[in-house]
C-alpha cells in the first residue's frame, strides 16, 4: 500500500473497538502511515495486528478510566482519539423497549466515548494539538424501526461532538464526528448469514434486500476500509481546519444536501 505523506507517521493513535471490522481496518490504516497504534477491546485482536492492544471493558466508568490511565502511562497521551467502540442491545419496539436497554445503549454509544475524552483531551489541550474522531452512525440521522435506543444513543453523540469541537477548537484540537452507513464488517456478515439462515435463502440475496430497502444509491455495502480511509483523513494535516461536522460514509443512503 503507497501512503502519501499526510502526517500521520509517529503520532500516538489509539483505536478503541479495533479487534475487529471498522475498528482493525482503522488501526491497520494508521499503522500502514507510519503511527504509533494502540487499540482497547474486550475482544481478542487478530494475532497480525500492528497494534499494542489493551484490554478494556468501556462500558463501565471503571473501565474507561483504567484504560486512560493505561494509555498515559505506556506512551504519555495520545496525538489521536478514534473512539470506535460500540455495540446495539436486542432489537424491541419502542415503546416496550426496557430502561436497562436504554441505559445499555447510552453507556456504550455516548458515555464511553464522554469518559475517554475526559481521561486524555486534556493532555491534547495541554499540548496545542490533537484529534478526536467518534465513530456514529447513519442510525443518528436515519432511524430504524426496533433500534430507537441505539440510534438516539449516537445522535446523542453528535451532538456532543460539536459542542466538545467548540470547546476546545481554540486550544488546537479538532472534533469530528464519522457516520458509516451499510458497511459488510465481520459482525455485519454474521448477522447477513443468521439471516439467510432464517429466511432459507443465500447471503447475497439478504444483502440485496437490505440495499434495497436503505435505497442504497451506490448499490452495495461499504467495506471497513471505506471507513478507515475517511478516518485517517480527517486526522491527518490535511483536515487541520474541519472540526465541528459530521462526515456520512454511507454511499449515499441519507437524501440530504448537508
Amino acid at each position: 500500500m503507497t501512503i502519501s505523506d499526510d502526517g500521520l507517521g509517529g503520532l500516538r493513535v489509539l483505536v478503541t473497538g479495533g479487534s475487529r471490522g471498522l475498528g482493525e481496518a482503522t488501526v491497520r490504516r494508521f499503522a500502514a502511515a507510519g503511527a504509533q497504534v494502540l487499540t482497547a477491546s474486550r475482544g481478542t485482536p487478530p494475532p497480525d495486528l500492528p497494534a499494542v492492544h489493551l484490554p478494556a471493558d468501556l462500558a463501565t466508568e471503571e473501565g474507561v478510566a483504567e484504560l486512560g490511565r493505561r494509555v498515559i502511562d505506556r506512551v504519555g497521551g495520545v496525538d489521536v482519539l478514534v473512539n470506535n467502540a460500540a455495540a446495539a442491545s436486542a432489537h424491541a419496539p419502542t415503546l416496550q423497549r426496557s430502561d436497562a436497554s436504554w441505559y445499555a445503549d447510552l453507556e456504550m454509544n455516548l458515555l464511553s466515548a464522554v469518559r475517554l475524552d475526559r481521561a486524555l483531551v486534556p493532555g491534547m489541550v495541554e499540548r496545542g494539538s490533537g484529534v478526536v474522531v467518534h465513530v456514529s452512525s447513519i442510525a443518528s440521522r436515519l432511524p430504524q424501526r426496533t433500534e430507537a435506543s441505539y440510534a438516539a444513543a449516537k445522535a446523542a453523540l453528535n451532538t456532543y461532538s460539536r459542542e466538545l469541537a467548540t470547546e476546545v477548537g481554540r486550544h488546537g484540537v479538532r472534533v469530528v464526528c464519522v457516520l458509516p452507513g451499510f458497511i459488510l464488517t465481520e459482525g455485519a456478515t454474521e448477522h447477513l448469514t443468521r439471516m439467510a439462515e432464517a429466511q432459507g435463502t443465500g447471503l447475497d440475496d439478504i444483502k440485496q434486500q437490505i440495499v434495497d430497502h436503505l435505497n442504497l444509491p451506490m448499490g452495495r455495502p461499504g467495506d471497513p476500509e471505506d471507513v478507515a480511509e475517511m478516518i485517517a483523513f480527517l486526522a491527518s494535516r490535511r483536515a487541520k481546519w474541519l472540526t465541528g461536522a459530521q462526515f456520512r460514509v454511507d454511499g449515499g443512503i441519507i437524501p440530504a444536501v448537508a
